[in-house]
């Protein structure tokens, strides 16, 4: 009785056993085929590899070119740290230095979101290299707390005046603020609206914002009149 693959072939008028040689010879092109593919494959991933690590190596070598641990004063504490010649100051405190306060929103000095004070002035740290502060004062969000707890007048400002949405926007707004009252301490609302206009809110909670930080400036002032 015909098997169902030669009752197959009996009906087309095949020959088992030419089928069977058909079989035998295709079979090692199959495998040769595939072998081959997977040569290529195995190739291509080796000099893959190899450029991937001849990129690495000279990457490493041009960053390791120039001094890269260095001593950052943050909130009057010294600091080492490894830093790359291209790392921003906005990269550093928060990934190196756990300083998560300080934000990084559009990363191109648009939003003042990662602003900071460096030597008492606002800056956007996003755009400010780590090499460059090594010789300054940096101050963060974080740092505007006093020893025992009690918050700074624009922090409990805000709190009194509940001046923010989302809060996304706030350290930076908190920090340039705080910068700019160093240098004119009873300012007007256009005049506080004006020289802390370089921060960006999304939820557009520019009034809240502003009386807010008013109110922060009126705390500061009956501090020091104390």
């Amino acid at each position: 009785m015909l098997q169902p693959q030669q009752r197959c072939l009996h009906i087309r008028g095949g020959n088992p056993e030419m089928a069977d040689m058909k079989k035998t010879e295709d079979t090692p092109k199959a495998v040769s085929r595939r072998k081959f593919i997977q040569g290529v494959i195995a190739g291509g991933a080796g000099v893959s590899s190899a450029t991937y690590l001849f990129r690495a190596s000279s990457l490493a070598s041009a960053a390791g070119a120039g001094e890269r641990l260095i001593t950052l004063n943050v909130n009057g504490q010294q600091r080492r740290v490894d830093v790359m010649k291209q790392e921003t100051l906005a990269m550093t405190l928060r990934y190196k230095l756990g300083l998560t306060g300080t934000k990084i929103g559009c990363d191109r000095a648009e939003c003042g979101a990662c602003t900071v004070l460096i030597d008492d002035v606002p800056r956007y740290s996003c755009s400010t290299l780590t090499h460059t502060v090594r010789n300054a004062r940096v101050v963060t969000v974080e740092g505007l707390q006093a020893a025992d707890g009690k918050l700074h007048p624009v922090q409990q400002g805000i709190l009194e005046e509940q001046g923010f949405q989302c809060a996304f926007c706030m350290s930076g707004f908190i920090m340039a603020t705080v910068g700019y009252l160093k240098t004119n301490p009873n300012p007007t609302r256009a005049e506080l609206a004006h020289g802390i206009s370089g921060n960006l809110c999304r939820c557009q909670d520019y009034d809240k914002i502003l009386t807010a930080f008013m109110r922060g400036a009126e705390i500061a002032r009956e501090a020091n009149h104390a």
